[in-house]
């Protein structure tokens, strides 16, 4: 047996170290057919890099989010590197069965690391082959994290780990035996019992299973690396060794997740000069080999866990996109097109073979049909990417959170998107119009710019605005973003002057622009149109430097970035202001209206005195939350304000559900599974809450869609209210009014609230369609509730006495509790779901 086995396992060290060392070349060949990246994005701050691969790797910061999973992933992960010294003992055991190593094989330190860590890798791989049994997609199909992943592969490295850590374990209790351990000690504390069993055996029975341990643990090392050296797509196990890689060359040296702002586009490894591209640069990605070399290693480096995949909102509502398969997808499609891209295959801008017959003869008939395959494409088509599963994608970023071995499939996702739409004008149609919009009146709806003020006429305080009342920001302590949404939405300028009325009771000056600014661009980005985002980023930052003071051809007067303060109500202009414009020379300092507030609450100017009786629940958006970590400002408002209970749902802050707008899915149909925002609001109302709170006018559109469905069926109580986070606020802060007359009342009775104005013409929250986003009530609805102070005439007319004619009528028992005028039409009769028409579609009867 002894000779038998050292032949074994000589041999397949040899040939298994071999072809690791040819596949590890074969690696870095494949990632060099990706595209640089702009010098030094990847490789800056080297020592801060190395810092973080060590505490990803060794605290597993974000597979320790999932409790035991984790827990049982640390000691296999770290067995798997810290006992390679065994493999050397095993060596050694083949020749003489009782041999220790050198120095450190009778040190006790060094045997209980082995015996504990060895025993805890076992118990940990048996852990996860049972979680992955458990979660097996024969019953729970698409719900199962596992759905789509290769089973197979899975079983073998499993296997692998559960027969190396048994062996490990074993020939640890052989040397006990053979060197007569007869009582506990350290380095035996787990094993002993087995020693004592093995010490009943003679020497020869002892000396043969070591002989037998010690070759099938070398064995089963080397039939592993052999396998995985000659497949080197097998991301199960090679995550193992590119994941270091992969989180080195992350994005943020610092650790960051890979969210907020988006890259640059590059070509040929440098930034596109959208001033004067070059003839040959590449607008986004339509083959493979045109991701960077970055992209090419994440594609390599997924282990195929799910964890992506079960947080995608796309996916969990019977959408085709998954961020895991998609990967997979990208990663096998890459690696079967390699030999072609490897002998000099691939083709021009107009189609063309750039290499000869003579190069691509030996490259296999598989290998040249992969290579024909469009990048995007239907199944008819052959597509690698389908072009369903391109356009599902919200951008909420729950797939880069979660990833533990840092892939960045937002980044990939957008490239795709960019060629789509810039070179084949290939997207969602209803998209379309959105652009369009942009381009024409720098608005997703279409709208006139004149109207982006309107509603400062609807309170009754003056909003300074820049130009126009205030010559420009000097003596401002913040500039208030409103936003397309905060500006032109029905139901966001609700926020909008919640917000603005706040600021007023605080005391802090503030103004807007003047309704000259554009769109930030965010949809126009994310959906893939870059240079059109280019445009309306930079007349916004020449706009906004000028608002500030600044002369963009005197140095001068340039102004530190903590001078610039702006604040804005809509998570979206916030990322892009915050985090994409100092791409294009805006540097400015940008906080979130919640972070204000809070700031303004524990300061005392705004002080919560009337209590808001309810159950609430809060809904994160992805791009406050996730993609720039806020989650404590909204929550503390909340806490702040008497009689408000929170009870968060199931799925929140860093797990946080999308609403379903991000990524331009505001502006397109939704036509395959369950709406995002419904699965979101079913997860809402299962809490029974009165309020649903959140801090963004995307997610406030989009739940107020869901929550309006709810209520026409039945499915929803009426009084739930979907509102912002400063609409409670404001409720709060704003003292009870006291009846006119009555004994201490130190107000005046409220003026006569002005006639409202006549809306803009709007039907649905298509682009060009008005300002009501989608899903929204009909033009001749008319809602109320949420929002601060009605109009008032400006000068005010003199009060009418109390009870007389003309007097307002007293204010609704609770500000939760709608009209009944808001569920009524024009003609009193009440609104129906019927009425409602799908997106895209006409209008109620009687709608323009």
């Amino acid at each position: 047996m002894q000779l038998a086995a050292i032949i074994v396992s000589l041999v397949l060290i040899v040939v298994g170290v071999a072809l690791f060392a040819r596949a590890l070349l074969q690696i870095y060949t494949f990632m060099r057919l990706g595209q640089n990246v702009p010098a030094g994005t990847r490789t800056d701050e080297p020592v801060q890099r190395t810092v973080t691969v060590a505490k990803e790797f060794l605290g597993h910061t974000r597979m320790n989010r999932w409790g035991i999973v984790g827990v049982a992933h640390w000691f296999v992960a770290v067995g798997f590197f810290s006992l390679l010294l065994t493999i050397v003992n095993a060596v050694g055991q083949l020749f003489q069965a009782d041999w220790l190593l050198p120095i450190v094989g009778e040190w006790a330190p060094y045997n209980v690391f082995v015996e504990f860590i060895g025993t805890m890798t076992v118990l940990g791989i048996v852990v996860l082959i049972v979680i992955r049994q458990l979660s097996r997609p024969d019953k729970p199909g698409r719900k199962s994290r596992f759905a789509g992943s290769n089973f197979g592969q899975a079983y073998f490295v499993e296997a692998v780990i559960l027969i190396v850590g048994v062996c490990i374990f074993m020939l640890h209790a052989l040397e006990g035996a053979q060197h007569h351990v007869d009582s506990y000690e350290a380095s035996f504390f787990i094993s002993y019992p087995v020693v004592s069993w093995l010490e009943g055996m003679d020497v020869s029975t002892l000396q043969n299973l070591t002989y037998f341990f010690a070759g099938l643990k070398i064995a089963t090392s080397f039939i592993w690396m052999i396998t995985v050296a000659l497949k080197t797509d097998m991301g199960v196990a090679w995550h193992r060794f590119l994941a270091f890689p992969n989180i080195w060359f992350k994005r943020n040296a610092g650790g960051a997740v890979s969210l907020g702002a988006l890259l640059p586009m590059t070509s040929g490894g440098k930034e596109i000069d959208w001033e004067d591209p070059g003839e040959d640069d590449t607008f986004g990605v339509s083959q493979v080999e045109q991701f960077s070399w970055k992209g090419i290693l994440d594609f390599s480096t997924c282990t195929e866990c799910g964890r992506c995949q079960s947080q995608c909102p796309a996916w969990n509502t019977g959408k085709p996109l998954s961020p895991k398969l998609l990967i997979m997808s990208l990663r096998d499609h890459a690696h079967a097109k390699a030999p072609y891209l490897l002998a000099g295959g691939g083709k021009d801008m107009e189609g063309n073979e750039k290499a000869t017959e003579e190069q691509l003869k030996d490259v296999s008939a598989a290998a040249l049909a992969e290579a024909e395959r469009p990048l995007i494409g239907t199944a008819e088509e052959n597509g690698v990417i389908d072009p369903d599963v391109l356009w599902s994608c919200t951008t909420c970023g729950a797939c880069v959170e979660q990833c533990p071995v840092d892939i960045e499939h937002i980044d990939h996702i957008v490239d795709m998107r960019r060629y789509q739409v810039m070179i084949e004008s290939a997207f969602p149609s209803e998209a379309g119009t959105m652009l369009k919009n942009l381009e024409k009146k720098g608005n997703p709806w279409g709208l006139a710019k004149k109207q982006r003020v309107e509603w400062t006429k609807e309170v009754d305080f003056e909003v300074p605005i820049v130009g126009k009342d205030v010559e420009d920001l000097s003596e401002i302590d913040y500039l208030y973003w409103v936003g397309c949404a905060g500006a032109l939405e029905d139901r966001a300028k609700k926020t909008t002057k919640a917000f603005a009325e706040l600021l007023h009771i605080a005391g802090v000056k503030f103004a807007i622009m003047g309704g000259d600014e554009k769109c930030t661009g965010d949809s126009a980005r994310r959906l893939g149109n870059e240079p059109l985002f280019q445009q309306l980023g930079q007349e916004n930052v020449a706009m906004l430097n000028m608002a500030f003071g600044e002369d963009d051809e005197d140095d001068s007067t340039k102004k530190s970035k903590a001078s610039k303060k702006i604040v804005a109500t809509c998570p979206h202009c916030f990322n892009t202001i915050a985090n994409e414009y100092p791409q294009l020379g805006g540097e400015y300092e940008v906080i979130h209206h919640t972070q204000l507030l809070q700031h303004l609450v524990d300061e005392g100017k705004l002080v919560p005195v009337t209590p808001v009786e309810g159950l609430i629940t809060y809904h994160d958006p992805c791009y406050l939350g996730r993609h720039n970590k806020i989650y404590t400002p909204p929550r503390e408002i909340i806490a702040k304000v008497p009689g408000l209970r929170n009870e968060e749902m199931h799925r929140h802050k860093e797990r946080g559900f999308c609403c379903g707008a991000g990524g331009a899915r505001m502006w397109m149909e939704e036509r395959i599974g369950k709406r995002i925002n419904n699965e979101r609001v079913d997860e809402a109302l299962s809490l029974n809450p009165d309020i649903v709170s959140t801090a963004c006018p995307f997610c406030l559109v989009m739940l107020t869609d869901s929550v309006n469905g709810k209520k026409n069926d039945g499915k929803a109580k009426e009084s739930v209210q979907v509102v912002d986070v400063s609409q409670l606020l404001l409720e709060s802060v704003k003292t009870p009014p006291h009846p006119a007359g009555a004994p201490g009342s130190a107000h005046p009775p409220e003026p006569e609230p002005r006639p409202e104005r006549a809306p803009p013409t709007q039907t649905r929250g298509r682009p060009g369609a008005g300002a009501t986003s989608r899903g929204g009530c009909a033009p001749h609805l008319r809602w109320r509730g949420w929002g601060g102070r009605p109009p008032r005439a400006r000068p005010p007319p003199p009060p009418p006495a109390a009870g007389g004619p003309g007097a307002p009528p007293p204010p609704p028992a609770s500000v939760f509790q709608e009209p009944l005028g808001a569920f009524l039409d024009t003609t009193g009769r009440p609104w129906r779901d019927a009425d409602v028409a799908p997106r895209g579609g006409a209008g109620p009867p009687g709608s323009p």
